[in-house]
């Protein structure tokens, strides 16, 4: 039965070809230019460490015009009303003493430049941290209040703002130095079969990325675009909720967000977007 589906499944793959790579020569190169000033690099050379490819390339590539032309714009784009939810997050008061995002950081702008470089190693803490996790030490270090969920809506919406400064700017994360040990068990979950059905990231993203699938386009499975807006989803999406998803699709038991797992795989993954631009909150199927 595992078989006859992997077959079903390739085949399906294989039909949905010749689609997808019309789809794409319909605009060989388009340009994600956002409110008409904020030029995207949404194709790069592929950085030495990543292998397979010769060229990175972003998942808006992927969508259809119209989804791609939701992402242009901010007043279109879904993703930027949870944006402006964080700003009201970021200068409310918190904690015993009512300091709030604000008390350190004047505005989000100051940020810029930070989604670009992480997940990172933090030198205090001794270990890789994502942005989610340097958010939830400044709430209960700074703020001495209680820790955000990983997942949950503040979290997800104060990501984006995060993000949102950096548009524009090329993704530049360090695989080298001490993050080094986390980045090689990103790599090899990267490459690791899970579930019943056996597959690996790589299977997917690598291997078959631009093929259709279940009548949708598979990228090359960078996160230079998260939190993204899913509109199967109706909502703004983290990269680990994504994760969750992935793992589950191979009908295999998942990592929690926040997990090692889930660090280690999205520092492997930022670093395979090094040169394309940060674009969250992006806009995604």
């Amino acid at each position: 039965m595992r078989r006859q589906l992997l077959g079903a499944i390739a085949m399906a793959t294989v039909s949905g070809l010749s689609l997808a790579a019309a789809a794409l020569a319909a605009d060989e190169d388009p340009k994600l230019v956002v409110n008409g000033e904020i030029e995207m690099i949404t194709r790069a050379p592929a950085p030495e460490h990543v292998p397979n490819f010769s060229e990175v390339t972003s998942g808006w590539l992927y969508r259809t015009e119209e989804t791609q032309a939701l992402q242009m714009d901010d007043f279109e784009n879904p993703g930027m009303l949870n944006v402006e939810q964080a700003i009201a997050d970021f200068n409310a008061p918190a904690g015993p003493e009512g300091q709030s995002c604000s008390t350190c950081h004047e505005s989000p702008d100051v940020l810029r430049g930070v989604r670009a470089t992480y997940p990172k190693w933090d030198e205090e803490h001794k270990e890789v941290q994502t942005v989610e996790m340097q958010v939830n030490e400044c709430v209960t270090e700074r703020m001495k209040a209680e820790p955000w969920d990983y997942d949950g809506a503040r979290m997800v919406n104060m990501s984006a703002l995060i993000a949102s400064v950096s548009r524009g700017m090329p993704v530049n994360v360090a695989i080298d130095g001490p993050v080094a040990p986390t980045w090689e068990k990103g790599k090899e979950l990267y490459y690791t079969r899970f579930g019943q059905l056996e597959l690996s990231c790589a299977n997917c993203h690598e291997d078959h990325y631009g093929d259709m699938i279940r009548a949708d386009h598979l990228s090359q499975g960078q996160i230079n675009g998260f939190p993204a807006y899913r509109l199967q989803n109706a909502g703004l999406v983290s990269v680990h909720n994504r994760f969750k998803g992935c793992v589950r699709d191979t009908r295999a038991e998942t990592f929690a967000v926040g997990s090692p797992e889930f660090v280690a795989i999205e520092l492997y993954l930022a670093s395979r977007g090094n040169g394309l631009s940060v674009e969250g909150p992006s806009v995604r199927h």
